[in-house]
């Protein structure tokens, strides 16, 4: 099977089997979306919204999403909603705009060409990496329905790709910056995206905002309002058997199915809210907390993507109630930091925990606590020992049903 093919194609088969282990190669391109999709982009309105107050989809009702030029705003605190900023790298004078650019016509034979850059994880949550230049290559011609997609957190590791942009003046006040950078979860990546690849519905986690800046190419954006029920947002409903629930078929097959039936049963969907745009190059997209958001690249993308908690944009109350839950050892680290740098909004944290009644599990002044959590992580330690074996048994079966890396 792997007779004639280049050692490119083979690691491209491998990240695939890591990534998606219960498909087979001919799964990736098995609904033939790639034969239709310059249809379904061309017949794309810039902005579009839906409600079901007008059982409508019109490029003419109110859209939540306003449309701002880079001088006209000075204050984060005046974004009430989603935004679109145009030229934030222009005049922030990135060196991205030059050097990304160039990654996509000529990445094959750049100074990047052998870094491996994550395009996936496999059923343990382990990283799938990909050297750029295989990824370049397998960008320029695939087929697949739902491509890899290259979204990787670690890039700063290269000093020169962080050097390329600043954070926009915008959004430069991060409350999780007071937290250690080997503490503090992922929160910025670096983007590769072939046309039909994207992200699925989701909200950004730990109540975070978001910036997302494309350097180049188009990308195609739905959003729902925090307030919208998960079911409607998900539209698992309108995935038929056989079809994938990727962010090419979500945009293109499921999205559709869900506004038509709404069209059709309004009063099964009152209140629902969608709005769609696309976004082009130069272009910066602000997302705030809580609100349902899908991205699916319409060509060829490059660009940078950053979640932030900031006072400014009122999503501290939200952030911190999900740290609290689910980053337990950086919460307890946060609330000291918070404590020395911003005591107003510790003493805040400390309000929203007696109102729910909530007991921190962390807490390095108390020995019992303690012993409980070094059990807790022992206990996991082990069941990640367990899994081990399982995790290099596929890795081998991988290796082994492709060619070594010599020729």
């Amino acid at each position: 099977q792997t007779m004639g093919k280049t050692r490119g194609e083979r690691r491209i088969e491998r990240a695939k089997r890591l990534h998606r282990p219960s498909f087979k190669l001919h799964d990736w391109y098995r609904e033939a979306l790639c034969r239709w999709f310059a249809e379904y982009r061309e017949g794309l309105e810039d902005y579009s919204s839906f409600s079901t107050a007008t059982c409508n989809t019109s490029s003419e009702l109110p859209h939540a999403v306003c449309q701002l030029e880079y001088n006209e705003i000075s204050d984060i605190e005046k974004l009430s909603g989603p935004c679109v900023i145009r030229d934030i790298p222009k005049y922030e004078k990135w060196n991205a705009v030059t050097s990304w650019p160039e990654l996509l016509s000529s990445g094959e034979n750049s100074k990047y060409q052998n870094r491996k850059l994550k395009c996936g994880e496999d059923d343990d949550g382990y990283k799938v990496k990909i050297r750029l230049n295989y990824f370049l290559s397998y960008m320029k011609k695939n087929f697949d329905d739902s491509p890899l997609y290259i979204f990787d957190s670690n890039f700063d590791t290269d000093k020169s790709l962080l050097d390329d942009y600043a954070v926009p003046s915008l959004f430069r006040d991060d409350l999780f910056g007071l937290i250690s950078e080997r503490r503090r979860p992922p929160y910025r990546w670096f983007l590769i995206g072939p046309e039909r690849s994207g992200t699925t519905i989701h909200t950004d986690p730990l109540g975070t905002a978001a910036w997302n800046t494309l350097i180049a190419g188009k990308k195609r954006w739905v959003l729902f309002p925090p307030s919208t029920p998960k079911r409607w947002a998900k539209a698992s409903q309108f995935c038929k058997k056989g079809e994938d629930d990727e962010a090419s078929q979500y945009f293109m097959q499921m999205l559709p199915r869900l506004k038509r039936d709404a069209k059709k049963y309004p009063e099964r969907y009152q209140g629902l809210e969608i709005y769609e745009f696309t976004q082009n190059e130069g272009e910066t997209v602000f997302i705030p907390h809580g609100w349902w958001h899908a991205v699916l690249n319409l060509t060829h993308t490059i660009g940078v993507t950053q979640n932030f908690v900031s006072e400014r944009v009122c999503n501290f109350d939200a952030a911190w109630v999900k740290t609290r839950t689910g980053r337990k050892k950086m919460a307890w680290k946060w609330l000291e930091q918070l404590k020395e740098h911003h005591p107003h909004l510790a003493k805040r944290a400390l309000e929203l925990n007696r109102r729910d009644n909530f007991v921190m599990k962390y807490d390095p002044k108390n020995p019992e606590q303690q012993a409980k959590e070094r059990k807790k992580t022992e206990k996991g330690r082990r069941a990640n020992d367990k899994n081990s074996d399982d995790k290099s048994k596929m890795r081998r079966v991988c290796r082994d049903s492709t060619e070594a890396d010599s020729p």
